[in-house]
């Protein structure tokens, strides 16, 4: 019982070692992406969108924006938004839950990029990393003329950088 002790009380001040419970994670979502999205960013749980003020969750695929004061998701944005280029708009990737409720903050803090188009997009990246968004193997050869329009209703795919981490 007293070497138990003894090793107990060694382990907790780190002069002998105990085991382990520490455990990484690593969370990527890069196939989920999509190709409208910024480069730069191996996991993404929203984008922000100060252009149009509304937000993209990339895991359900889905926009979020207000109506009538309400929350709504969907997979494109209303038509109000038909003008809204989703290439050129400035994404801010947000790693949290449900980041709408702290709109009120980022609809202030994000103002800035509202009419900033200098984000680099995954569809436009030689990144290799970026293929499994494109649909293209090493050896394929990615068609630009297939992808979507990017005017956010409904051709949405896959990721990336640019914009601020949280």
């Amino acid at each position: 019982m007293k070497k138990f002790i003894l090793l107990t009380l060694l382990g907790a001040l780190g002069l002998v070692p105990l085991r382990s419970a520490a455990q990484v994670k690593l969370n990527i979502n890069i196939g989920s992406q999509p190709l409208w999205g910024p480069v730069g960013y191996d996991r993404v749980d929203y984008y922000y969108l100060p252009a149009i003020e509304s937000y993209y969750n990339v895991p359900k695929k889905q926009f979020v924006y207000l109506n009538n004061n309400n929350w709504v998701f969907s997979n494109s944005l209303p038509s109000r938004y038909s003008g809204y280029d989703l290439y050129n708009g400035y994404k801010v990737v947000i790693n949290s839950p449900a980041p709408y409720k702290y709109f009120k903050n980022h609809k202030v803090k994000y103002a800035k990029y509202k009419s900033n188009h200098s984000q680099s997009v995954i569809r436009n990246s030689k990144n290799p990393k970026y293929n499994v968004v494109k649909g293209k193997s090493k050896h394929a050869t990615y068609n630009k003329s297939k992808a979507s329009n990017g005017k956010g209703n409904g051709g949405h795919k896959g990721n990336g950088k640019q914009g601020g981490k949280h």
